[in-house]
């Protein structure tokens, strides 16, 4: 998708702190952490949200966890533990129309489901 900042990350058109990198996800450092980890991990395929994700896909939803996974290796968050953050179209707050997953960790995060 040519408009998709996301897409353009991947692309390097748009520079990024890449993190980690496999066939078909990229992770990069984010902008406006929350966190003192928080990392963007993305498909490389545009894949607008967590909705669109079906069984012709279902390899890049693979690769999307093994990343996640892998990030929180380096960035040793794995042990202590990490937040996953996927927000789902408008009403979930979704900003950017890119599958995306926030990693986020580094610190005791606090309870805010309730």
């Amino acid at each position: 998708m040519k408009d998709c900042i996301f897409c353009k990350i991947i692309n390097g058109e748009i520079p990024s702190d890449k993190v980690y990198e496999n066939e078909s996800a990229f992770a990069f450092e984010d902008i406006e952490p929350m966190a003192p980890v928080h990392v963007i991990v993305v498909p490389k395929m545009h894949i607008a949200t967590l909705m669109d994700f079906s069984s012709e896909n279902s390899k890049a939803a693979a690769d999307l966890i093994e990343a996640v996974q892998e990030v929180a290796r380096i960035k040793k968050v794995d042990q202590p533990g990490f937040r996953t953050v996927i927000n789902c179209n408008k009403n979930g707050g979704q900003l950017i129309y890119h599958l995306h997953i926030h990693v986020l960790g580094g610190r005791k995060l606090k309870d805010e489901m309730g």
